[in-house]
């Protein structure tokens, strides 16, 4: 019979929530299958879960989280470890998200669709196997630097770099109707971002594909991306600025998310030395969304 699947619960005030199940989700020791942060109805806290295939030990978290806790200046929360039923607990801990309105865009799934308001741009999105159902401060910042782009221009060549559910990509394709590249280094996202462009009536707008980076030959060649949306994370964020550079063309855009305020202009430097240059930026907390435009050639 299969070892039970393990439960680490957290209480934390709401501007950290997201930042400390972000940070879990991104572990590699201990890695969690699943993390989620629920309102607390009544207060003013959150309850962050994390779910692990095996136990994770109490002080290994504490560990992980204690400088995220430290800059966030927040008191180090009580960890709670507990073992679960057989279920399908990552579907679960997702099937009660709440609707997400950020700008022109309504994120839900079948239950809160009917919510959206009159003009809204919704995305049907269920719980899955896949991370980015909308509800991280960064993928809301992106949603915002989706819409003011869209009040000014038309994109034609779009890459979601790092597309999770494809979330950001089916938001573009819903803009300009255009081919979206949608790409992600787990085939899990790829195939959840395949469903969800399905259940969106956007099969034919976008294109899942399973690379690193820009390791895929679709993504390497072909014409030059006029937006290229990568929401992922500060580090590998730079390390992708001198590629993702040579495939945007001159006076196109990127918006870059996954980052806090404090990496902030450690990725900006790197994204300078390309051409890129900080046209604006999307505040959400201690989060930051930038959106560059590389230099037109003179």
């Amino acid at each position: 019979m299969p070892a039970p699947m393990i439960m680490a619960s957290m209480i934390l005030p709401a501007h950290a929530a997201y930042s400390v199940a972000d940070l879990l989700e991104g572990l590699d020791e201990p890695q969690a299958l699943s993390t989620a942060a629920f309102e607390i109805p009544g207060t003013q806290d959150f309850i962050v879960q994390a779910m692990y295939a095996q136990d994770a030990a109490t002080e290994n978290l504490h560990r992980s989280i204690a400088p995220l806790i430290e800059a966030l200046e927040i008191a180090m929360p009580r960890i709670k470890i507990e073992a679960l039923e057989d279920r399908d607990w990552i579907a679960h801990s997702l099937a009660d998200l709440p609707p997400i309105h950020a700008g022109r865009f309504f994120i839900a799934g079948a239950h809160g669709l009917g919510q959206a308001p009159r003009g809204a741009i919704r995305l049907h999105v269920e719980a899955g196997q896949a991370f980015g159902t909308g509800h991280h401060e960064t993928t809301h910042g992106c949603l915002l630097a989706l819409g003011w782009l869209a009040r000014r221009r038309r994109f034609r060549y779009v890459l979601d770099l790092g597309c999770g559910t494809g979330v950001l990509g089916m938001a573009a394709a819903k803009l300009w109707r255009r081919r979206v590249i949608a790409s992600d280094i787990d085939p899990i996202a790829i195939v959840v971002t395949r469903e969800n462009a399905h259940r969106n009536g956007l099969a034919a707008c976008m294109r899942p594909v399973v690379a690193a980076g820009f390791a895929h030959p679709e993504l390497s060649s072909g014409p030059a991306y006029d937006l290229v949306l990568a929401n992922i994370l500060a580090r590998p964020l730079m390390r992708l600025s001198n590629p993702m550079a040579r495939r945007v063309r001159a006076g196109g855009y990127v918006i870059l998310s996954g980052l806090l305020r404090s990496q902030e202009a450690a990725v900006r430097s790197a994204y300078r030395t390309q051409g890129l240059f900080l046209e604006r930026r999307f505040l959400r907390n201690e989060w930051s969304t930038l959106l560059l435009r590389k230099a037109k050639i003179r």
